[in-house]
Order: C-alpha cells, then structure tokens, then sequence
C-alpha cells in the first residue's frame, strides 16, 4: 500500500510527540509512527527543569501538569566516604514570567498530555521503520519513501527521526553511532500505597565511582537510580526480582538503609538497567543532522547521558525550534519551492551548539560527579577533589542557570493562515 504524506515523524515518544504538537500549533499536521502497538512508557519518570516547562508553555500544556506535580525546592548530596553533605536549592529561574521550578514527572502522563492534544489519527500504531530512501519525482521534487514491516511504502515531503538512541534515520544521514560512556544505570519507581512520609526533594549519594539517588515524585512515589561503573556478571536485565537483589548486594552496598529501603519498594514492572550512551560531541556539531527534507530531533540528534537532567528537556526545546523555523520559513512558500528544506537546515543550525554542549557538559559532570572512575589513579583522585571543592559548590549551580535561562528561543510563531 502506498500512502503520501507531508510531514511524517518516526518515533513516538516524547521528542516525537512533542514536535507533532508544535507543528500543529504553527497549523502543520504530521503523522507519528510508533512502532509499539501503543504509546510507550519507557523509564518511569523524569525530571523537567526550567527550560523545559518554558518548551510546554509554548506548547501549551504546562498547566495540565503543573498541578500535578510540586516543585522540588532542594538537593542534598551526601558523600558516604567523607560524610560531607553539600545543599543545593533549586530556586528555578526568573524571567519577566513566573518561575517555572524544577518538577519530577511520571513520563507516562506526559506523553499522554502531548497525544491528548493531537488528532485521533495522528499516531499510526505499529509502524516499524525498515528502510528509508529518496527518491526524485518525474517533476524534479524530491521525496523520501518509508518502507514499513507491514508492507506500507509512504512518501513523504519531510522525515523527522525522533526514533531514539539507535536512531534508524540517524543512521540514513550518516550520523555516528551512540559511544558507551563505560557507566550503566539501574532505575525504578518505589510505590507507597500508604504513603512514604519523606520530604519533597532530592537525595545522592556518592561512594567510590558509584552515584545514587531518591526523587520524590509525590506523597506515595519516589523514583530512584544508581549509577556505576560496574557491569552485571550475566545478563539479568530482564529479571526484575534478580537485578533488585543486586541493588544492595553488589551495586549500592553499604549504602544508607533509607535509600535502600526506597529500593524495596520498587514497582518489578518499572525496573531498567540500561547503559548510558552519548553521541560524540563534534558529530554533533560538525556532522550531518539534515539532508534535504530529512532531520532529526531528541535522542535521535543528541543522546545523552543523565547527569544534567537535559534528555527529556532538549527534545522539548527541539520541538519548539523545530516548529518555529518551519512556520517561518512558510513565508517564503509562494516563492521558494525549498523552503521546507531550508527551515530544516535553519532548525539544526539553531540547535547544534547548544546540544553539543549539553552532550559534553552532561558527559563531563557525570565523570566529575562519580570522582573520575572512584579508583586511586591521579586523575580520579583530582576528579574527586575538584568535585567536593569546585564543582558542586560552584560550576554546577552556574551551569544549571545557563541551561534554564528562558532566552526567548522557546516561543511558537503565529499560526500560519
């Protein structure tokens, strides 16, 4: 079956879902395709900070979850070989607004808050992308053809792969592989029928090369993780009861019981052990991130590790600037037959250099953070003592005020008539 259409986006979840809802903002229908009979929920939570709560207000979904969700005033870091503890508030940012805060969302119920936006047929369920040309029409215009598992071919003027960190249309414009940063994440969702009674914030733990830490998500949720540099002996991770027991005996051992308490209580069902990959930063910036009318967006363009919290929250911005270039960039339709890939090109030279540096600078604070690797080689130990001394104290503070400042970038152009 053949089927033609505008603008198509491959993946969707958040980077998908949230780029389909600004186009149709600025009046530009797009048809997802997801390869999951449903919308996936991959990774109970995540946190949105400032910039990206900027992203929703543009989209106009922020108040759908805003109250849902209390701001996290605070961040206490705790270092289990020291015993130092340094605080760290998290006062959001001022603009000529109000102030956006810092929130812990489940992630199912943002995705569910961007699709609830879109039209019934907007997502086309089980969709796997298998190949990806392009091709020239018998009136020189160019397209690029979908071929999907279930036998459907679709034209499409623009492709944009939001399809993840092994993205299929990342691949198709040569863009690298994901590197492995040599760190693997174990994360989970604790549940409290009765409620937790711990207070609303952030708690980590360092100890060696290992990072911990407890969110609470509200009175009766906290997501938690730990991050090592240790790999499982064999491969449980698809064995929840196995992994959970190597949370105390082997990942976070002798860590505080509060913590491993949290980890008790763990939903099976949300567990995740996952390694955390990155592209490499000058691919990103000197790379090929679009190719006529083909682009991507989210973790397709920049995967990311965690440690600055910016995955979820670029590929909102991305959404927004994405949509903004387009519905500029249609101003010139009547006269310019490449426009649609112009706003493209316009769209990627907006976002490389600040992806870039959020790719490098979260690779940076996860190495800085979790003391260089926690052996005795010099650099560990010089890692560690920048960290106590410098970097929490002073450069992360900075470096999160850089990142959440509202620059204006985050606003959608005016409906297209």
């Amino acid at each position: 079956m053949m089927i033609q259409e505008g603008i198509v986006i491959v993946g969707g979840g958040i980077a998908g879902l949230a780029t389909a809802l600004a186009l149709k903002r600025v009046g530009f229908q797009a048809r997802v395709l997801e390869r999951n009979p449903e919308l996936r929920a991959g990774g109970s939570a995540l946190t949105l900070a400032p910039n990206a709560w900027f992203a929703l207000r543009a989209l106009g979904i922020d108040d759908k979850l805003k109250p849902l969700y209390q701001p996290i005033q605070e961040s206490l870091v705790t270092n289990l070989d020291s015993g130092a503890i340094q605080e760290a508030k998290f006062a959001g940012t001022k603009d000529n607004r109000e102030n956006a805060g810092v929130r812990s969302v489940h992630r199912k119920a943002l995705l569910e808050a961007l699709a609830e936006e879109l039209a019934p047929d907007a997502i086309r369920f089980s969709s796997k992308l298998i190949s990806i040309k392009s091709e020239t029409l018998q009136d020189s215009s160019k397209v690029t053809v979908l071929h999907l598992d279930d036998g459907t071919v679709i034209q499409a003027k623009v492709v944009i792969g939001c399809d993840g960190v092994h993205s299929a249309v990342a691949q198709w414009l040569g863009l690298s592989q994901p590197l492995n940063s040599g760190r693997w994440a174990v994360r989970g969702l604790a549940v409290y029928p009765e409620g937790h009674g711990l207070d609303h914030g952030v708690k980590q733990y360092l100890s060696g090369g290992t990072r911990a830490g407890a969110l609470t998500i509200n009175s009766k949720e906290i997501y938690w993780f730990v991050v090592t540099y240790s790999s499982l002996e064999r491969d449980i991770s698809t064995n929840p009861e196995l992994l959970l027991e190597e949370v105390p005996k082997n990942l976070a051992k002798g860590f505080p019981s509060q913590f491993l308490n949290v980890v008790k209580h763990t939903d099976r069902s949300s567990l995740s052990w996952v390694p955390l990959l990155f592209r490499a930063p000058w691919n990103i910036a000197f790379g090929n991130a679009y190719s006529g009318g083909v682009t991507v967006a989210g973790d397709a363009m920049h995967p990311m590790t965690p440690d600055l919290g910016q995955g979820g929250c670029s590929a909102l911005e991305d959404a927004v600037v994405l949509a903004r270039c387009v519905s500029q960039a249609h101003l010139t339709a009547a006269t310019d037959r490449h426009w649609l890939e112009k706003a493209l090109k316009r769209y990627v030279e907006a976002r490389r250099w600040r992806v870039t540096w959020l790719v490098a600078g979260a690779w940076f604070a996860g190495w800085v953070q979790q003391g260089g690797g926690g052996g005795e080689e010099w650099w560990s130990v010089l890692a560690r003592w920048f960290r106590d001394r410098f970097y929490y104290p002073f450069i992360l503070p900075r470096t999160r005020n850089l990142i959440w400042r509202d620059s204006g970038d985050l606003i959608l152009s005016d409906k297209r008539d």
